[in-house]
């Protein structure tokens, strides 16, 4: 795969995005461009800010955890630092995080594309990311304080307390119009922008998760963003339509809640397999095993993801044919994602196997996620789940699939694509140094959380009785192993932007997608002449004749 050169700009080649020289200078150069390599640098400083603080907050609630009664702040301070870790961290960093940062960036050039299909409303997404991420962080300025009620604003509370929930709404309300305009431009790029002769099954695998992703972003944002404003309007004006006090009925929160955020959980962790699927080739020397398995099976997680969302609420009371049918299908979901995981190992299989910094944080989404995907089927069962329900069970669960998974899979990318967006290297044994404090210390915070939940420690929960102190002591001094790892990796990173090793070699890694075939850093446009593609990625042999510029063609 190769897309040759054309007109000699500067120093004999085009300048890259980041020299690129457009209607605005300096600052104005970034917050006004229009390129999507630009708008993915965008997110990924607003996510790293917005992933720093959330992380300082989870760290004050192990502080205060680890033992009983008060140690740094009370009760109410407590209930508010859990909400705004939960709201940030999910709705700022999990969420956006992949598709925002590398599917802004990455799409359009590994499906051979100049730009997203709409440059201007990616742009705007930006800026409702930006805006709900200042509403979020404001409600902590405000008179009230911020909101107290969890990121799952649960009713009747959610319209009781005094606290800023209608900032809270208003922050996660915005941030999913974001959500839609990046889905809807993904759907459109994909399908109205992939090069000549890129046919579906000639597509990178990422592309196949960033795509299914777009659909469940477009679908079911929709459905939070009007419970959210549901809940606002009965805040302000008292209609009885969640409260029970008012003839509303909580339990319809539930189902209008997790209709979306069940399939969110899969917003989150699906770019995150795309990531593992376009690593472990290269890093294995191995073509893919099962290309169409992992691509259909993305699809399919997309959509049984969709149909699962009441295995959140089976201790609400409803039928016996309901929690019935709703486990099966939990049980059915972890099919597709088992065939990925299956795939992967097969992958790996024989591979020569090169352990570079991109290639550890693979291997450990994978060991991480499974431990996540079976006790996510464990929670299917509906004995188990009525013991565990709103236990640490479900918060180390959760962790496991989405920290140990999504955050796994997205410094993954960081650390593989990180030459290929800056023209520079990080240092490579701090990496691997940090990675393992990362991966220690992930396990030491968040297994400990199985034991004392499956023992009956409530999640949420300021105290605690004494006989849980030592799984809270481990999980405490986890945090600051966790801690030490990503505050050495952010480091690392922000360091080697200036100070790293300069890269120009356009495939370091040694890689078949097109991003490999374009300049280091990438230029403005991407491509000097749009490749033809005339075999599908990951074949790992001497295909340079495989894409030929239309003109040669």
């Amino acid at each position: 795969m190769s897309a040759e050169a054309i007109p000699l700009r500067t120093n004999g080649k085009e300048p890259s995005y980041l020299e690129f020289k457009g209607r605005f200078s300096g600052l104005r150069g970034w917050i006004f461009s229009t390129d999507h390599k630009r708008i993915g640098i965008l997110y990924l400083c607003a996510l790293t800010v917005f992933f720093l603080v959330g992380m300082t907050f989870g760290f004050l609630m192990r502080l205060e955890l680890i033992a009983p009664g008060r140690t740094i702040m009370d009760a109410q301070t407590y209930n508010s630092i859990f909400t705004l870790h939960g709201v940030i961290m999910i709705f700022l960093f999990v969420i956006p995080g992949i598709p925002a940062v590398f599917g802004n960036f990455f799409l359009p050039i590994l499906i051979g594309a100049k730009d997203v299909a709409f440059p201007r409303i990616n742009l705007l997404s930006w800026y409702l990311y930006i805006i709900g991420g200042l509403i979020a962080v404001l409600s902590i300025l405000l008179p009230g304080g911020p909101a107290d009620t969890g990121w799952t604003f649960y009713i009747p509370y959610s319209v009781r307390t005094g606290t800023n929930v209608l900032l809270a709404l208003s922050a996660a309300f915005v941030l999913g119009f974001s959500s839609i305009l990046t889905g809807l431009n993904f759907v459109t790029t994909v399908h109205r922008m992939r090069a000549p002769g890129m046919s579906w099954f000639k597509m990178p695998l990422s592309i196949w998760a960033f795509y299914a992703t777009a659909w469940v972003q477009v679908l079911a944002t929709p459905i939070i963003g009007i419970t959210l404003l549901l809940v606002g309007i009965e805040r302000v004006l008292g209609v009885g339509i969640f409260d029970p006090a008012l003839g509303g009925d909580p339990v319809l929160y539930q189902h209008l809640f997790w209709i979306y955020s069940h399939p969110a959980v899969y917003i989150m962790i699906l770019p995150a397999m795309g990531v593992v699927s376009e690593i472990i080739p290269v890093f294995a020397h191995r073509t893919i095993f099962g290309y169409r398995f992992i691509a259909f099976s993305s699809i399919a997680i997309a959509l049984f993801g969709s149909l699962v969302w009441a295995h959140h609420m089976f201790t609400v009371g409803m039928s016996n044919a309901g929690q019935f049918a709703f486990s099966l299908l939990t049980m059915l979901v972890a099919i597709p994602s088992a065939i990925k995981v299956f795939n992967w190992v097969a992958t790996l299989y024989k591979g020569s196997i090169e352990l570079a910094t991109p290639m550890l944080y693979i291997l450990a989404f994978i060991f991480l996620f499974s431990i996540g995907g079976l006790t996510g089927v464990m929670q299917g069962i509906l004995s188990i789940d009525i013991q565990v329900h709103d236990t640490s069970f479900i918060v180390a669960h959760f962790h496991y699939v989405m920290f140990g998974g999504t955050g796994f899979g997205f410094f993954a990318a960081m650390h593989y694509w990180f030459p290929k967006m800056f023209g520079r290297m990080y240092n490579r044994k701090l990496a691997k140094v940090s990675f393992w404090f990362l991966f220690i210390g992930f396990n030491f915070l968040y297994f400990p959380m199985f034991i004392m939940g499956w023992l009956g420690m409530p999640r949420r929960y300021y105290d605690y009785l004494p006989e849980f102190q030592p799984y809270h002591l481990v999980s405490t001094i986890g945090s600051w192993i966790l801690v030490t790892g990503i505050l050495l990796m952010v480091y690392n990173l922000i360091h080697s932007l200036k100070k790293g090793m300069v890269v120009t070699e356009k495939n370091i890694w040694g890689g078949e997608t097109l991003e490999w075939k374009t300049d280091t850093p990438p230029i403005h446009e991407n491509f000097t002449e749009i490749p033809y593609i005339e075999e599908s990625p990951y074949q790992y042999k001497d295909n340079d004749q495989a894409i030929e510029t239309e003109e040669t063609k």
